[in-house]
């Protein structure tokens, strides 16, 4: 069962734009995980805008287990004390909401649909760029200029002496 009045917002910046991941704490026979339940916009940050995806009862949910983020996000740390969350760091959160032992992970939720279309699922990343062919034209591009840079720096000395020989 979810723990929806024990919610926590962590600011994401996702292909959607600018929001927030909404972390859910799911009540289990074996303890309490955090869940990813999905991405809300800015305007959907308060709970009562997105009342119908506050799904109650037993639930079922399938995801992509992750590591904890602790510390905060970049240049920005996690302010418990305001309730500013910058990165999903499970036992922070899990102290702040008073959840007591929680699994040391959380779970980013697929893209089933959640009633009334938010939180929204399954923005998780997991195919990774590959940019190889780009690294390797800017690496030789680069030696390119390095030898050109350092070809027309000698030019001159070279002139320098076959003048003085003459």
């Amino acid at each position: 069962m979810f723990r929806h009045d024990r919610e926590a917002l962590v600011q994401a910046l996702t292909e959607r734009g600018a929001g927030f991941w909404v972390l859910t704490p799911l009540r289990t026979d074996a303890g309490t995980v955090l869940i990813n339940r999905g991405f809300v916009p800015g305007e959907r940050r308060a709970a009562e805008t997105r009342r119908e995806g506050q799904v109650a009862g037993e639930v079922a949910v399938t995801g992509l287990m992750r590591a904890s983020e602790p510390g905060g996000g970049f240049l920005r740390a996690n302010d418990p004390a305001a309730d500013r969350w910058y990165s999903r760091d499970v036992a922070a959160i899990a102290r702040a909401r008073g959840l007591g032992p929680v699994a040391s992970f959380f779970v980013d939720a697929d893209a089933a649909a959640n009633p009334g279309g938010y939180p929204l699922g399954g923005l998780t990343v997991v195919r990774f760029a590959d940019n190889h062919l780009v690294y390797a034209l800017t690496w030789f591009a680069l030696a390119g200029l390095c030898l050109w840079a350092g070809l027309t720096a000698l030019r001159p000395a070279q002139r320098e002496s076959n003048v003085q020989e003459n």
